[in-house]
């Protein structure tokens, strides 16, 4: 075994420089105008202060880059190392390092082993030093023909060192250039142009939705323009401090005014206070963290605020879909518009985190998700301001209505001061006064004593009584309409055993819960559920043909026998037998008739198994079994 051992680190120690060994990067005038470089790139973490050090370092100390080496937050001195050959020709190139938030870079340029050029660069320092006034890292290289270059880069970040380094002809660069600032440029103008528009209205209208809303995208916005270095360009160029604290200062503060939007949106105060403390409690904490995150360490606060990200984008989205759920247009608009920026904080959040990898900027998914999402969020707004002014609307109609009505009243009684004496007038006044408070009492109870006289005490549901007048009303419409009237009657079956079983108060609750069951399977305002007596409920179905009938009933007796019953834990299998007739009503007596013939269909069902619906057909007085399952 020991000599196994010996063996093996043998090969490895023969292996081991053919596999660091990378050949050098061959260019000439034929070459791509676009070179990825990091297949071509060594890495070194030996601390290193000089370039004579540098240069001194053996070749075991370079490893081929891979993915992931640099794909961290916080890096500390990162050497990079880059050999390229050019042929014939003289050869411009950029050397282009594809993220804008590195706090400092060194760059030397050696050619055929000698130093004739170097840089150094970052957030950390003015961006006059810059060699070419770009918001991203750009290094010129200007190669003689037949010559051997160098390229040694230090990088020291307290952010996150995501490198893409790429080699590009001029012309290309200036491409690429014009098309970052046109996309980019876009991308800030349509926020801060929304963001203006909402705070204007705000303005106007004082709309702390609309504010919130406002301080939300124009923060997102100043975050957005320090993350593509356009706000050390332009707005603090000489203030590199400022690009340090911006983002993580921006970053809380975004989050705070998207929870405090939130609430207003959705309308927390209305229908949830525990949602409502939650988000405000959220709010302040983020609010806290924006305060103190310049006196934390910058890859601390970043990486406490991708978490805080993601949970508060989390917690808003389960806030939105819950009211969702329950039936709210605005949460669910909310929600589409919210998962694009959830999911775009994820992806960012996993490739900062270095669980993910990419080849693009790992700010690039939320910035996507979250220009998608403002605008979205946008049109929302848009969407309740516009429901919030009809219905502001419609009140001033009916306001206008009220005090045209009581300028009438008004003039009235004037025209009636003018007939009578005041002392009489008053007197009159107030007796009608008396007299209309004791008519309106009298009629609130008679339609309390109405209401109770025709309706169920038990199940809710309108009675016996109801149901025949109604049955008369809905006769006539059909006789005079020509239209058919279709009647059901249902039975639950075995229901004495039920009660014997389970006692009367479990039938109580069966009939109330198959009430309830049978109510929800009603859609017209026009159809008529009452008790009819017992464990008997009949239906009134206006302009309704028997397919239609049969239909409905087939679906109730469906929904009964799927239903889940329990009685003190325990499941009380339930079914349902439906009588149907059908007709247009022809006289004052054929109401009843209708009755009596959905009665018989419902005894049909009874005594040929139960669980079923029956039609009667009146042309040769049979009643026809139309569907059953047990």
């Amino acid at each position: 075994m020991k000599h196994l051992i010996l063996l093996l680190a043998w090969v490895w120690v023969l292996i081991a420089p053919t596999a660091q060994a990378k050949d050098e990067l061959e260019i000439n005038d034929s070459s791509q105008p676009r070179i990825a470089l990091n297949q071509w790139m060594d890495i070194s973490t030996k601390e290193v202060m000089s370039l004579n050090a540098l240069m001194r370092l053996s070749e075991d100390d370079w490893q081929p880059l891979k993915t992931g080496d640099t794909e961290r937050i916080g890096v500390s001195q990162f050497w990079f190392r880059l050999k390229v050959a050019n042929g014939l020709g003289y050869n411009y190139r950029v050397l282009s390092l594809n993220n804008p938030l590195l706090d400092r870079i060194e760059i030397f340029h050696l050619e055929n082993g000698r130093l004739i050029d170097q840089a150094i660069m970052g957030d950390s320092l003015p961006f006059s030093q810059r060699p070419v006034k770009s918001t991203g890292f750009l290094f010129p290289i200007e190669m003689e023909p037949n010559s051997e270059h160098t390229l040694y880069v230090r990088i020291d970040s307290r952010g996150a060192a995501h490198l893409n380094f790429m080699l590009l002809s001029p012309k290309l660069m200036y491409q690429q250039m014009e098309s970052y600032l046109l996309l980019n440029g876009a991308q800030l103008g349509a926020l801060a142009a929304i963001g203006l528009f909402s705070l204007f209205i705000a303005l106007t209208s004082k709309s702390f939705s609309y504010a919130y809303y406002s301080g939300y995208v124009l923060s997102m916005t100043l975050l957005v323009a320090a993350i593509n270095g356009f706000a050390f360009r332009f707005l603090w160029p000489s203030l590199p401090q400022m690009q340090l604290y911006a983002i993580p200062f921006l970053i809380p503060l975004v989050m705070a005014f998207a929870v405090m939007f939130t609430e207003k949106l959705l309308q927390l105060k209305r229908h949830s206070m525990r949602q409502l403390r939650l988000s405000r409690a959220t709010a302040a904490i983020a609010v806290f963290i924006s305060l103190i995150s310049p006196l934390m360490p910058y890859d601390l606060a970043i990486r406490i605020q991708i978490i805080m990200v993601l949970a508060i984008s989390s917690m808003l989205m389960f806030f939105a879909i819950r009211q969702a759920i329950k039936g709210d247009k605005l949460a669910r608009l909310y929600s589409i518009g919210w998962c694009t920026m959830l999911a775009g904080a994820l992806y960012t959040g996993l490739l900062y985190l270095g669980i993910l990898h990419a080849d693009y900027k790992p700010q690039l998914p939320v910035m996507v998700g979250l220009t998608f999402e403002v605008v979205f969020m946008a049109a929302v707004l848009a969407i309740r301001y516009n429901d919030e002014r009809r219905a502001k609307q419609a009140m001033q109609e009916k306001a206008l209505e009220q005090a045209q009505r009581l300028q009438d009243l008004r003039e009235e009684a004037l025209r009636d001061e003018e007939k009578t004496k005041q002392q009489l007038e008053r007197m009159v006044q107030e007796r009608t006064l008396e007299l209309e408070i004791t008519l309106r009492e009298l009629n609130e109870a008679n339609q309390k004593l109405t209401e109770k006289a025709t309706v169920d005490s038990l199940t809710q549901l309108k009675n016996r009584r109801a149901f025949d007048k109604r049955l008369v009303a809905e006769g006539r419409i059909s006789r005079r309409q020509q239209t058919a009237l279709s009647l059901l009657m249902a039975d639950v079956d075995h229901f004495k055993a039920i009660n014997d079983s389970y006692g009367h108060l479990a039938g109580d609750e069966i009939l109330r819960q198959v009430a309830e069951l049978l109510q929800s399977q009603l859609k017209r305002p026009s159809d008529l559920l009452s008790r009819f007596g017992g464990e008997e409920f009949a239906i009134i179905l206006p302009n309704t043909s028997a397919e239609g009938a049969i239909l409905l009933a087939e679906q109730i007796r469906e929904a009964v026998l799927d239903a889940d019953i329990e009685w003190e834990g325990k499941a009380i299998p339930l079914t349902i037998s439906v009588g149907v007739s059908a007709a247009i009503i022809e006289s004052d007596e054929h109401p009843t008739e209708l009755l009596e013939q959905a009665d018989k269909a419902l005894y049909q069902a009874k005594q040929t198994g139960r669980n079923k619906v029956c039609l009667y057909s009146p042309k040769d007085t049979t009643v026809t079994e139309f569907r059953s399952r047990m």
